[in-house]
């Protein structure tokens, strides 16, 4: 029990400080400003987790069917691609939430989250851990990390986001992403050699 909190509490950290001022957070947050907030809520959730699944799954058949060396290796350079990114960016994203009339809030969440987030650098993070942890605690702290980032989006994002210039958000984040893309490399190096 004491790993799977552990790999959870590493996936709700590193996923939760990716997604910290991220669009599909944003979205969360256009959206709530619009409409009530439990179904933009729902709706998000259930796109993460499905996601999620598919990330998990993705990276855990890697790990069983390709050398530890290269899993690792390629874990540290996402890990270390997403830093460099995080670090770079400025935090000022525009964006255009664009609904289609007769759709529900939850649906119209669902797809726009779904959408915006397939094949994001939250999805690949959450496929690498999962490529050198076990999937199943993975998935749950990658999912409780998004469905803590969308709630706070929809609650108090835009108070956070006056408050906490978001290009410290994106320093921090892209700081852990570079930390673990070193020990993702030394991971892959002990692999190789041992």
């Amino acid at each position: 029990m004491g790993d799977f909190l552990v790999t959870a509490s590493t996936a709700l950290g590193l996923v939760a400080l990716a997604e910290l001022g991220d669009k599909t957070q944003l979205v969360c947050m256009i959206l709530a400003a619009r409409h009530p907030a439990l179904p933009v809520l729902l709706g998000a959730v259930l796109a993460f987790a499905i996601l999620n699944l598919l990330a998990v799954s993705f990276g855990a058949a890697a790990a069983a069917w390709l050398p530890a060396w290269l899993v690792a290796g390629t874990v540290a350079l996402l890990f270390a691609i997403f830093g460099l990114r995080a670090l770079r960016e400025s935090g000022e994203e525009t964006v255009e939430v664009r609904e289609r009339a007769g759709r529900s809030v939850f649906s119209s969440t669902f797809a726009l989250i779904f959408l915006a987030e397939l094949g994001d650098k939250t999805q690949l993070a959450v496929a690498g851990l999962a490529g050198t942890h076990p999937a199943p605690p993975v998935w749950v702290g990658g999912t409780l990390a998004l469905a803590l980032t969308s709630a706070l989006g929809i609650v108090v994002g835009q108070t956070l986001l006056r408050r906490l210039p978001v290009r410290i958000i994106h320093r921090v984040s892209g700081g852990l992403f570079l930390v673990l893309a070193v020990v993702a490399g030394w991971r892959a190096f002990v692999a190789l050699t041992g």
